[in-house]
């Protein structure tokens, strides 16, 4: 099964993440993506082809200086939870 995901904007209320931390978030969301998709795949709806315009996944909790990475995968589990099956 190919899954293509296009995420537009991911929107992080109260984060101060420096800029030169950006590109390791990105990888960090896009890696743990990847493999909760690979090992669990997606809901039915989705499995068909549906789209979604918009996701509001389970919140995550993050603390003051947070690592990016460990922050990446926060994100993309919180993501997944709203797409899991």
């Amino acid at each position: 099964m190919n899954i293509s995901l296009h995420m537009e904007r991911l929107i992080l209320t109260g984060v101060d993440l420096p800029s030169s931390q950006r590109g390791l978030l990105q990888a960090s969301v896009e890696a743990e993506l990847s493999r909760l998709l690979s090992e669990g795949g997606v809901g039915a709806g989705l499995a068909r082809g549906a789209l979604l315009s918009q996701l509001d996944g389970p919140p995550i909790e993050i603390t003051a200086g947070a690592d990016p990475v460990q922050l990446g995968r926060q994100i993309a589990q919180s993501v997944y939870g709203g797409i899991a099956p």
